[in-house]
C-alpha cells in the first residue's frame, strides 16, 4: 500500500500508539515496522493471531514480558567465539524465564478450557524449545552483576584467599591508624584504597616516619596516600589473586557462552515467538483502550462498518457512524456542510481498512465485515505548493491523475471536494467524468462534494449512493451523524429563519425555487429521519442475532461437555465395578480349581451344579456390554414334565422332570439334575430326533463343561477336542469352555479354525476376562 496513504490517514499515529503498548524492544521493533497486507489469507491470519491474544487478554491475567529483549545479536556473537558478560548472559536467562512462564500459563489455560481454543497461539506454543538446562546453568553461577562466589571451586577458593589476605591488611593497617603515636601524624584515622592498593593518609610532614610506597597525594600536596612496607607483600598478594580471579571468571563465562552457542538456534526460536507474543499483546491492549472489536473479512468486495469512529478523536466528543457499500453500490457521494465531517469520514473508512488489513482490532461494534483490497488511494486535504506554483485546483488534479494510472477493481479511492477549487459548472461537469472513469475499473469510491449536479448523479447511474451529514438547524451547527442513501438537502430557509430575516422574504423565495423542489426537500427530510430509524434498528437486530449465536453456541459446548462427562463416570464406574469383580471371580476360580483337584484326588463330595452355581453368579456381576446380556424370559407357556426348556440363569438346555408347584421345577441339564424356580425357565420346540441317532449308554462318566488342551501338540489337542465335542453333544451341554491359553497363540488359533469347520458348533467366541480371556474359547453346540 502506498506510504503516501499512509502518512494521509495518519497511520503512523496509529503505530506509535501500538508501539507505546509494547514492552520489550522486539515488541517495539515490530509495532514501528507495521504496514498491511493485501494477501488475503496472510490478512485473516493476522487478525485472527490478534484476536486470540485478545481474549485471553480480556479473560485472564498474562505473564509479564518485562526485561524481554532483543539477544540475537548476542547469539551470533556466542556463535562466533566472542565472550559474553554476565549482563548479557542474564539478557539470554531472562528470555528463557519469560518463555518457561508463558508456556507455564498456556499449560494451565488448556487445563482450565479443557480444549485448544487458541490453535494459531497453540502451534506457537509447541514451537517453544526446552532450554530449562542453560537457564540452571546461567541462574546457578550468575546474579544481576556478577559469577556468584560458587560459580566453580576454583573461583571459591581464589575469591576466600583475597578475603581472608585482605582482613589481615586491614588489621595491620588498623594498628597503624589506631595507634596514639601516628594521630597526629595522619591527615584521618581511615584506610582508604588507591590504585587497587590499601593505603592510610600520611601528613605530608611525616612522610619519614613510615616506610613504604607513596601512592596519591591530595590536591593541596598536604596528606600522601602511603603504603606501609608491612602490607606491601600481602598486596602483592592480591593482585595475584586478582589475575587469576580474572583468568577464572573468563574460563566460565566461556563455558557458558560455549552453551549458548550451542543452544543458539533454539534460543533465535524463543526470541522470535516471545518477541510476536509481546506484539501481539500491545495489539490487544490498543484493541482494548479503543474498544476494537475484530472484522470478518470475505473473499468478495465488502464494507459494512456498523457505528464506526475514529480513533484518533476523543472517545468521548467523537460520533460513531454506520459506513457501509450495500449490494451493488460501487460509489457513495457524501454532501453537507463544511466542517460538517464529511472528511472525517473518508479518514474514517482508509484509516479502519488500513488497520484491519494490519492484524489491529478495529474501532466499530461487532458484526462488521470487510472485503481485502490490494491498495486504497487518498485525495484528501489541500496540498498547494508555493514553491511548485501549484494551486488547490491543481494540487487535486495531480494527485487525482496519479490515482486514476493505477487504480483498479481491488482499489478503494477516497476523494475529498471533488472538482473544488474551479468554476462550479466545470468542476462539477469534470467530478462527473472523473466517478464514470474509476466506476467502470469497478474501484469502490467514496466522494465528498458541494456540488448540487452530483446530488442528481447518483439517479442517473447505476451503482451509485447519495449519503449525507446531517445539519441541526436549531442549534445551527452539524451533528456529525452520517445518513446512507439520503442525499444532502438545502437548510438555507430554515437558517436564515432562525437568524431573524423576515418571513415575507422567506416566503417569496420559497415561491421562486418552485414546487417541485420544496417536494423534493421534504422527501429528503422524511428520507433523513426514516433511515435513522431503520439504521438503529437494524444495528439492535444484528447485535440480538449475534448474542443469541453466541448462546447457542455456549450452550452446544455445555452439553457436548455434560455427555462426554456422563460417559466418562459411567465408564470409570464400570471399570471399577469390573475391577472388583474380576478379584473375586480369580479368588473364586482358585477356590474351585482347589475343590476340584480335592474331589478328583479323594472323591470329596462336592457337587458339579454347585460349582457351576457359584461361578454364574460371579459372572453375572461382570460388566461386560458386548458379550454379557442380560437374558430376560421371552415365552410364559405352561411348562409340563418332559418339556424341553432353555434354563437362562446357566444359559444351558435341560429336559423337565418334574413339575413341584406353582414356582419350581426339576429339571435334567446333561448329568445334573436341579431344582430352578419356572421363571427360570424358557419353553423351547422339542426336536424330534431320528430313533437311529439316539445312542444308550449307561455308567456315563461325568463330563466336564471344560476341555483343558494347555501342553496338547496340534493333532493331539485336535483328536482330543473332536472327542469332547461329542461327549459333550450327548450331555445336551449348550456352552462349553475350551481351555487352551495365552502363549504364542497357535493352538488358540487351531483351535478356533478346527472349531469354524465343526459341524456341530453353531459359533464361538473369545471368553471374557471372568473367564479367562483370550486363553479360553467359549463354543456355542447347535
Amino acid at each position: 500500500m502506498r506510504q503516501k496513504t499512509l502518512d494521509v490517514l495518519d497511520f503512523d499515529k496509529i503505530k506509535a500508539l501500538v508501539e507505546k503498548e509494547a514492552v520489550s524492544d522486539l515488541g517495539r521493533e515490530k509495532a514501528a515496522s507495521m504496514s498491511p497486507a493485501s494477501d488475503y489469507q496472510t490478512v485473516v491470519h493476522q487478525i485472527d493471531e490478534t484476536d486470540e491474544i485478545s481474549q485471553i487478554y480480556n479473560k485472564h491475567r498474562l505473564p509479564s514480558l518485562s526485561g524481554l529483549s532483543k539477544v540475537s545479536p548476542l547469539i551470533h556473537r556466542a556463535k562466533i567465539g566472542s565472550m559474553l558478560n554476565v549482563r548479557e548472559l542474564n539478557q539470554i536467562k531472562r528470555l528463557i524465564q519469560v518463555q518457561n512462564q508463558y508456556k507455564t500459563f498456556y499449560s494451565q489455560l488448556l487445563e482450565e478450557e479443557e480444549a485448544i481454543n487458541y490453535p494459531i497461539l497453540d502451534e506457537r506454543m509447541t514451537q517453544l524449545p526446552i532450554l530449562s538446562d542453560l537457564y540452571q546453568e546461567i541462574k546457578q553461577k550468575c546474579d544481576a552483576y556478577d559469577l556468584f562466589d560458587d560459580a566453580s571451586y576454583e573461583l571459591q577458593s581464589i575469591r576466600s584467599r583475597i578475603h581472608s589476605t585482605s582482613q589481615l591488611i586491614k588489621q595491620n593497617l588498623d594498628r597503624v591508624v589506631k595507634s596514639q603515636s601516628n594521630q597526629k601524624k595522619l591527615s584521618d584515622s581511615i584506610i582508604t584504597v588507591r590504585n587497587d592498593r590499601h593505603v592510610i593518609p600520611v601528613k605530608a610532614e611525616y612522610r619519614q616516619d613510615f616506610n613504604g610506597i607513596v601512592h596519591d597525594q591530595s590536591s593541596s600536596g598536604q596528606t600522601l596516600y602511603i603504603e606501609p612496607s608491612a602490607v606491601v607483600e600481602m598486596n602483592n598478594k592480591i593482585s595475584r589473586l586478582r589475575n587469576d580471579e580474572k583468568a577464572e571468571v573468563e574460563r566460565i563465562l566461556t563455558e557458558l557462552t560455549l552453551e549458548v552457542a550451542g543452544e543458539a538456534d533454539a534460543c533465535l526460536i524463543a526470541e522470535s515467538v516471545m518477541g510476536q507474543i509481546d506484539f501481539l499483546t500491545a495489539k490487544a491492549r490498543y484493541g482494548s483502550s479503543i474498544k476494537g472489536t475484530k472484522p470478518e473479512f470475505t473473499e468478495e468486495r465488502k464494507v459494512y462498518l456498523p457505528k464506526a469512529f475514529h480513533p484518533l478523536l476523543d472517545p468521548k466528543t467523537v460520533v460513531a457512524n454506520t459506513i457501509e457499500f450495500v449490494d451493488g453500490i460501487q460509489t457513495v457521494i457524501i454532501t453537507g456542510p463544511n466542517t460538517g465531517g464529511k472528511t472525517v469520514t473518508l479518514k474514517t473508512l482508509g484509516l479502519i481498512i488500513v488497520m484491519a488489513q494490519s492484524g489491529l482490532l478495529i474501532p466499530t461494534l461487532d458484526g462488521s465485515k470487510l472485503g481485502v483490497f490490494d491498495n486504497v488511494y487518498c485525495d484528501i486535504g489541500d496540498e498547494q505548493s508555493i514553491e511548485q506554483s501549484l494551486s488547490t485546483f491543481s494540487s487535486h488534479m495531480k494527485n487525482i491523475v496519479e490515482i486514476l494510472k493505477h487504480a483498479d477493481h481491488n482499489s478503494v479511492i477516497l476523494f475529498d471536494e471533488l472538482g473544488a477549487g474551479t468554476d462550479p459548472s466545470e468542476g462539477a461537469a469534470l467530478a462527473m467524468s472523473i466517478l464514470d472513469n474509476v466506476q467502470k475499473r469497478g474501484a469502490l469510491v467514496m466522494a465528498t462534494t458541494h456540488y448540487p449536479e452530483l446530488k442528481a448523479y447518483s439517479y442517473n447511474r447505476d451503482g451509485v449512493m447519495n449519503a449525507s451529514v446531517e445539519f441541526d438547524v436549531n442549534t445551527l451547527s452539524p451533528t456529525y451523524k452520517l445518513l446512507m442513501g439520503v442525499p444532502g438537502r438545502s437548510n438555507a430557509f430554515e437558517i436564515s429563519s432562525k437568524l431573524g430575516l423576515n418571513g415575507k422574504i422567506i416566503r417569496d423565495a420559497k415561491a421562486m425555487i418552485g414546487q417541485d423542489e420544496q417536494e423534493i426537500n421534504n422527501m429528503i427530510a422524511s428520507l433523513e429521519k426514516n433511515t435513522k430509524r431503520v439504521d438503529n434498528q437494524r444495528i439492535e437486530l444484528e447485535q440480538l442475532l449475534r448474542e443469541a449465536q453466541d448462546l447457542h453456541r455456549q450452550l452446544s459446548q455445555k452439553y457436548d461437555q455434560y455427555q462426554n462427562y456422563e460417559k466418562q463416570l459411567m465408564d470409570e464406574a464400570k471399570t471399577k465395578a469390573n475391577q472388583r469383580v474380576k478379584a473375586a471371580t480369580k479368588e473364586a476360580e482358585e477356590i474351585i480349581s482347589d475343590l476340584r483337584q480335592l474331589r478328583d484326588e479323594k472323591n470329596a463330595d462336592v457337587k458339579e451344579h454347585e460349582l457351576i452355581e457359584k461361578r454364574k453368579h460371579l459372572d453375572e456381576q461382570y460388566e461386560a456390554t458386548d458379550l454379557k446380556q442380560n437374558v430376560k424370559k421371552k415365552k410364559w407357556d405352561e411348562i409340563k414334565a418332559g418339556d424341553e426348556v432353555k434354563v437362562l440363569t446357566y444359559g444351558q438346555k435341560g429336559e423337565v422332570l418334574e413339575i413341584l408347584d406353582d414356582e419350581e421345577a426339576v429339571v435334567q441339564m446333561g448329568i445334573i439334575k436341579m431344582k430352578l424356580p419356572i421363571a427360570d425357565l424358557e419353553k423351547k420346540q422339542k426336536t424330534q430326533e431320528p430313533q437311529t441317532k439316539m445312542v444308550s449308554r449307561s455308567n456315563r462318566s461325568p463330563v466336564k463343561m471344560e476341555l483343558d488342551l494347555r501342553g496338547y501338540r496340534y493333532d493331539e489337542a485336535v483328536t482330543a477336542l473332536d472327542q469332547y465335542l461329542d461327549q459333550a453333544m450327548l450331555s445336551n451341554y449348550e456352552n462349553v469352555y475350551i481351555i487352551h491359553g495365552k502363549g504364542t497363540g497357535a493352538l488358540q488359533k487351531a483351535v478356533q479354525q478346527h472349531l469354524k469347520r465343526h459341524k456341530n458348533i453353531a459359533s464361538y467366541r473369545t471368553g471374557t476376562p471372568s473367564e479367562g480371556g483370550f486363553g479360553v474359547t467359549v463354543a456355542t453346540l447347535k
